[in-house]
């Protein structure tokens, strides 16, 4: 198949959603299939509204020359005219492939109202989806129904192989000194490095140690403000904030820490949920989102809901007193995520979808789709 992909900037971006599109298109291209990026240029939402108006002759002819287009729906700004207009004969099917909806994210109310607004126009004249988590996909449901095409193709966890043995883990997890938690996530509000910060600072300090791995520029502003912080609360010497990190450095932080820590993270799947748990890693994470689809409270990691984030504390502590409680959670973290299939699993999943809808027509291909997601997710 000739497989085009619309994304704003470059795949080598280095978050959650570009992350899977960019091992999956790998993947794709493994099994003998053409794939065309199709790079839009990013900007603010309201500049991206504005150029979807007036779309340049090179980027429609690239969205009409493949087989079937993808289409990041965080990309739905720009692609909001296009697919509202009157198609040209033979013109391929556009899929949405939803990591999360914008408007789920944390702003203002009448800010995520226009947001919503908005996406439910574009998720309304799509032709199918693919997501990335239940979760994702009953929030999509939610606004547009269950009508059309769908699969859900969970990420993997194995990009980085399983580099540590159980009894490496174990034998972490006795070692003397404050526990060393990680964040690893753009420096976004979204991710709630802020609220994080705020509940650490409550916690004996002798409990803790906390390295953020994540980029700086994707909010320049609030990533200030988090560091600001950080200094007000005289937790300097507590908190590292080590940026972007090269491969072999993650895997060596990934190694080296105790529990990933992002309680306040929004998440449509959480691929590091996943990627720590493949070094032994329980995830303290959110129960809003898709992270309660890999965690199992008190099993191989801990959720939290807005109300009873306070709990983060106590939980901490106690991990921090028994270690064998640690180690049980950590080893059940390693379990889950050997456990998973890997990256060739998800792109099979798409790639059976995907031929299914280039080879089938209308009612045939959504009825033929609603059984391939059916199957899929009973599995």
């Amino acid at each position: 198949m000739r497989i085009g992909l619309v994304i704003y900037g470059s795949l080598d971006t280095l978050t959650g959603g570009y992350l899977y599109d960019k091992i999956v298109t790998e993947e794709l291209k493994q099994r003998g299939h053409e794939i065309e990026v199709i790079s839009l240029p990013p900007g603010s939402y309201r500049l991206n509204l504005l150029r979807g108006l007036f779309t340049s002759p090179a980027i429609l002819l690239k969205m009409q020359s493949c087989d079937v287009l993808l289409q990041d729906e965080l990309c739905h700004p720009s692609l909001l005219r296009f697919n509202r207009s009157r198609r040209p004969p033979k013109s391929p099917p556009r899929i949405a492939v939803v990591h999360h909806l914008l408007s789920a994210e944390p702003r203002d109310y009448w800010s995520n109202l226009l947001l919503s607004e908005v996406e439910k126009r574009y998720l309304c004249n799509v032709d199918g989806f693919i997501f990335n988590s239940q979760s994702t996909r009953q929030a999509v449901q939610a606004v547009v129904g269950e009508q059309q095409p769908q699969v859900v193709a969970y990420p993997a966890g194995d990009r980085f192989g399983f580099p540590l043995s159980p009894e490496y883990i174990a034998t972490r997890c006795q070692r003397a000194g404050p526990l060393q938690l990680l964040f690893l996530g753009n420096l976004i509000p979204r991710k709630g490095l802020l609220q994080l910060v705020e509940k650490l600072a409550k916690i004996d300090r002798s409990n803790w140690r906390l390295s953020v791995v994540g980029g700086v520029d994707f909010d320049p502003d609030y990533a200030e403000k988090t560091q600001q912080r950080v200094r007000e609360l005289n937790l300097s010497d507590q908190i590292q904030f080590l940026g972007m990190l090269p491969e072999d450095q993650l895997i060596g932080q990934l190694g080296q820490s105790d529990l990933l820590c992002m309680p306040f993270s929004y998440e449509g799947f959480g691929i590091a949920i996943v990627e720590a748990m493949a070094f032994g890693l329980p995830a303290l994470c959110s129960s809003a989102g898709a992270a309660a689809e890999t965690v199992e409270h008190g099993i191989n990691g801990f959720l939290f809901s807005a109300a009873d984030s306070d709990r983060l504390g106590s939980i901490i502590t106690r991990l921090h007193q028994h270690r064998n409680q640690l180690k049980k959670v950590s080893l059940a973290a390693y379990r889950t995520a050997a456990s998973k299939p890997g990256w060739p699993r998800t792109a099979a999943v798409i790639e059976q979808f995907l031929q299914a809808l280039v080879s089938n027509q209308g009612t045939q291909v959504k009825e033929g789709f609603h059984k391939t997601q059916k199957q899929h997710i009973d599995r």
